[in-house]
């Protein structure tokens, strides 16, 4: 065989090995999908006070794993206590103008007492005193005498029942549900709960994060001043749309990490994602902008699902952020097998890069 034949033999053989690879690349692509774009995700919780002021007390370092309600810092609680104290105060004195209310209440129906008294009395003498007059038996003085004594009476009558119903309404009802008594408990409490918010606390499992949080610094109420990384994780993975559409919730799935090479752990896809933020569009006022693009073939728009490991302790291992592949199964046994080959081939690739 001359060395030209041999050249076009070589040429013929790379040509079919490149449509052959060709061709399983697109085969693969829509029965076989994988992706390298994959993550692990914890929630960042931002630790931010409810109160301001001084720091006297960081409790946790940096990276330390801390628990659910487990103290992180402490504001200095002295001008807190001081005012649960005075709100205290204001509501031992409203329960005590209460009390002089109520003394004062009983003082105004003694009196309106006594003055119905008075203006019965009053009434009858005027009743008398026109029988009498029609007989002449008493002057025209002393019966305007008798009826202005009787709408004096009246009048001071209607004076302390208006005093009374003041009374009343300033004292308001009686008993828990008394108004200046909810103010002043109302604000009891929010006093109560400042004190409370002066010691910091853990909202979820997990890890310190980025803590540069001294004693003596002064914190601001609405601040973030460290972030905790939750323990639970979650691993996202990216991949063409085309790529999932023999996909659904529940098929199976490998995944391997760069951090754990020649490693294969089996999953499968848990949810899928509603949407990517080019699909959202902004009532901003402004008129529709189009997306331009110059090149012939655009970038194909990738979907975002979520993977549900067997092993569901293995991500909360990892950090945040942990680069993965995913590798999704068909429903076919043959086609199961390639897979699986594929990701173990990718797995023992991640020993090199």
């Amino acid at each position: 065989m001359t060395p030209d034949q041999k050249f076009a033999r070589y040429v013929k053989i790379s040509l079919f090995g490149f449509i052959i690879a060709f061709i399983y690349f697109v085969i693969a692509d829509m029965y076989l999908p994988a992706t390298p774009q994959a993550r692990v995700y914890h929630p960042v919780v931002q630790v931010t006070p409810q109160v301001s002021g001084r720091v006297n007390q960081v409790l946790v370092s940096n990276n330390e794993h801390v628990d659910k309600h487990q103290i992180l810092f402490s504001i200095d609680a002295t001008p807190f206590k001081l005012a649960a104290q005075q709100a205290e105060l204001t509501l031992a004195d409203a329960k005590l103008q209460n009390q002089r209310l109520d003394s004062s209440i009983k003082a105004i129906e003694a009196e309106l007492a006594a003055a119905n008294a008075k203006l019965y009395e009053q009434r009858l003498l005027y009743e008398r005193s026109e029988s009498l007059l029609q007989k002449r038996s008493i002057s025209e003085q002393e019966y305007e005498s008798i009826n202005a004594n009787f709408q004096s009476s009246k009048a001071n009558v209607a004076a302390i029942e208006a005093k009374f119903t003041e009374a009343k309404l300033a004292r308001g009802q009686v008993g828990n549900d008394n108004l200046a008594l909810r103010h002043a408990r109302n604000s009891f409490e929010q006093a109560k709960l400042n004190l409370s918010y002066s010691q910091v606390s853990a909202e979820v499992d997990g890890q310190v994060a980025n803590l540069q949080l001294t004693s003596g610094t002064y914190a601001n109420k609405g601040q973030p001043l460290l972030a905790i990384v939750a323990s639970r994780a979650d691993l996202v993975a990216d991949f063409r749309e085309k790529s999932l559409t023999n996909s659904r919730v529940g098929s199976q799935a490998r995944v391997t990490f760069d951090s754990l090479p020649g490693q294969v752990f089996s999953a499968r896809i848990s949810s899928f994602e509603a949407g990517v933020s080019d699909g959202q569009l902004s009532a901003n006022g402004l008129l529709s902008s189009m997306d331009s693009s110059n090149r012939w073939v655009r970038d194909a728009q990738r979907q975002r699902i979520h993977i549900e490991l067997e092993d569901s302790q293995l991500l909360t291992s990892l950090p945040s952020g942990a680069r993965a592949t995913v590798q999704l199964l068909p429903e076919s046994t043959i086609g199961q097998w390639f897979a699986n080959a594929q990701i173990r081939a990718i797995s023992l690739l991640h020993y090199i890069y």
